[in-house]
């Protein structure tokens, strides 16, 4: 081994301790929002094991709150309708599962569990890694502690929530929608999600009084599915960095 080979290694190690502090770090504040979730499955009226399962299966944070939430205003009867809300909010993981696969590997095992933890935050830190290893380490490490604080917490919640009795009366079936504006605030930052969360704010609330619980949220999201479409506002390609010579 040559000596340039030493700070190569050094350089190797000291990025791959960076993604596995920066993949847990984000496990542990994201597992915060699951006694949220916990605490207000029990309000919706699912019982502590119910809402560990669903947590464990489900393993989407926002489509949880969807379907929790359509299933509190609308009980059973709103069921299908929480469903679609749970299904419509969790097909983004099938997006990113095309960008994470080149990533995961090969190995059906491998690519089962991979299906599992393809989460915004896996992604997101996987995404954010300069090589593939450790875009692959970033996915695990993250993967793996978001699901161990969210299930965690989720059971905590759901027991805190079981001994206060009617959490709601505490005010925390807002939770859920203060949940959501908190996943969808650092989207706002260009005009098509803002036209999109608008719109789809406008339709929610007019619909709201007139129709079933829960159809107010599908039709919402079809603003957003209708925006895509056609393309509306689309986000301004950033700037290409510039060398030295001035060549892009």
């Amino acid at each position: 081994m040559g000596e340039a080979d030493v700070p190569d290694a050094a350089s190797a190690d000291g990025a791959r301790g960076r993604t596995i502090r920066a993949g847990i770090a984000v496990g542990l504040a994201t597992g915060a929002y699951g006694i949220s979730f916990g605490a207000l499955s029990v309000a919706a009226g699912l019982d502590i094991w119910q809402t560990a399962v669903l947590s464990a299966v489900m393993f989407t944070g926002g489509s949880q709150f969807a379907l929790i939430g359509v299933l509190a205003s609308g009980g059973l009867a709103a069921g299908p309708a929480a469903i679609g809300s749970a299904v419509l909010l969790g097909s983004r993981n099938a997006l990113y599962s095309v960008r994470m696969s080149p990533v995961i590997g090969s190995g059906w095992l491998r690519r089962l569990a991979a299906g599992w933890l393809t989460i915004d935050e896996s992604t997101a830190v996987a995404t954010a890694q300069s090589t593939p290893p450790l875009q692959r380490v970033g996915f695990w490490v993250t993967g793996i502690s978001v699901f161990v604080a969210w299930n965690a917490m989720t059971l905590v919640g759901a027991f805190l929530g079981n001994a206060l009795g009617d959490v709601r009366q505490y005010g925390l079936d807002a939770a859920a929608a203060a949940a959501f504006l908190g996943l969808l605030w650092p989207r706002l930052r260009a005009l098509q999600p803002v036209a999109v969360a608008v719109g789809a704010a406008v339709v929610a609330v007019v619909l709201t009084p007139v129709v079933p619980p829960g159809i107010p949220v599908l039709a919402a999201a079809l603003v957003a599915v209708v925006v895509g479409i056609a393309n509306w506002w689309p986000q301004a390609p950033e700037q290409l960095p510039v060398n030295s010579t001035g060549a892009a």
